[in-house]
């Protein structure tokens, strides 16, 4: 829909919402035909003015029957039903912002209640969507999300995987993610959420404040959380742990939103199972080396690149299987 039409002369702006009208609702005569070109050849803003009500005209065609009964316009009273033309002519009498104003009512009025959609992202996969109130999401491999954007709350179940949220700003309207481990809720920032059987819950916030409240193993909620920009918050087996991260540690937690992960004194065993769950692969680890840390910046989309800067660098041997498994092993084994 356009912007509304604005003019310095408010005789201009009535006689052209005017011709609007009397264009849509009746034929004109020779006579109404001359008066219209000599006004339209008067200024040059005429014709961009008649063609904006033109348009509002057939806007208000639309949505007239969601503005009358939500109460934004009174019909005459009258015992037939009122013609095209009749309505028209009513709505022309007000300004072009009451026109205006009255469409975007309609618009809002007859938008669905509820806007639902779900996602799934495959193996090695990333995806980013923007949802209905302008929120922008970026998901990683292997992640389910279940929106519902409604007028009073906005929701989303994060399932599985991991997501990253820039909310568009609403404090009408909380933004909540929920999790199998605890739930996360805002207004308008922008934070990372992971949910995986190995970590539970991980929320990082990269800018404003969220409200984190994690799930306890029998179902109920520990107290809220309040987590701060360069805030994180794991949820697992072993408690709940909060902590403030340095810049590079909150862009080494974000880097999978670029393709990379990035490993600081990390157990091989843990350094693996990210990899197995990005690229869908079954990779295992013997238990000699498991605790073995390792550090880097690696692609996820290339993990044979991973494995041989393990080997280069470690004294792990890796052995690939035809049917795609990896397996570690240290190259002291015989």
């Amino acid at each position: 829909m356009n912007s509304s039409p604005t003019s310095p002369d408010p005789l201009a702006d009535e006689n052209a919402s005017l011709w609007a009208a009397r264009i849509e609702g009746s034929v004109l005569s020779a006579a109404d035909r001359i008066a219209l070109d000599a006004w339209l050849a008067e200024k040059p803003a005429h014709r961009t003015l008649l063609s904006q009500y033109c348009q509002f005209s057939a806007d208000l065609e639309l949505h007239l029957p969601a503005l009358v009964e939500a109460g934004a316009v009174q019909m005459p009273v009258t015992t037939r039903r009122p013609q095209r033309s009749g309505w028209r002519l009513i709505l022309a009498a007000g300004s072009a912002l009451g026109i205006a104003a009255a469409v975007t009512l309609a618009v809002w009025l007859t938008r669905p209640t509820t806007q639902f959609k779900n996602i799934a992202t495959p193996v090695a996969q990333r995806q980013s969507i923007t949802l209905a109130d302008g929120t922008h999401v970026d998901l990683n491999a292997r992640t389910s999300l279940e929106i519902e954007i409604g007028r009073l709350e906005r929701h989303v179940r994060l399932s599985a995987g991991e997501a990253f949220f820039e909310v568009s700003k609403d404090k009408a309207r909380p933004f909540i993610v929920e999790t199998p481990f605890g739930s996360v809720r805002v207004t308008g920032t922008r934070f990372d959420v992971r949910a995986d059987a190995a970590s539970a819950l991980e929320v990082t916030v990269a800018e404003g404040s969220v409200q984190v409240r994690p799930a306890r193993a029998n179902g109920e909620a520990h107290i809220p959380e309040l987590l701060g920009a360069g805030d994180q918050l794991s949820s697992g087996a072993n408690g709940v742990l909060k902590k403030k991260l340095s810049s590079a540690e909150l862009e080494a937690a974000l880097a999978w939103r670029k393709g990379q992960i990035v490993f600081r004194d990390t157990p091989l065993r843990e350094a693996l199972a990210r990899f197995a769950h990005y690229n869908g692969r079954a990779i295992s680890v013997t238990p000699d080396i498991a605790n073995q840390h390792i550090g880097g910046i690696y692609s996820l989309d290339d993990p044979d690149g991973f494995f041989s800067a393990l080997e280069q660098i470690y004294p792990v041997h890796v052995t690939r299987d035809v049917d795609g498994s990896v397996r570690v092993r240290s190259r002291a084994e015989p």
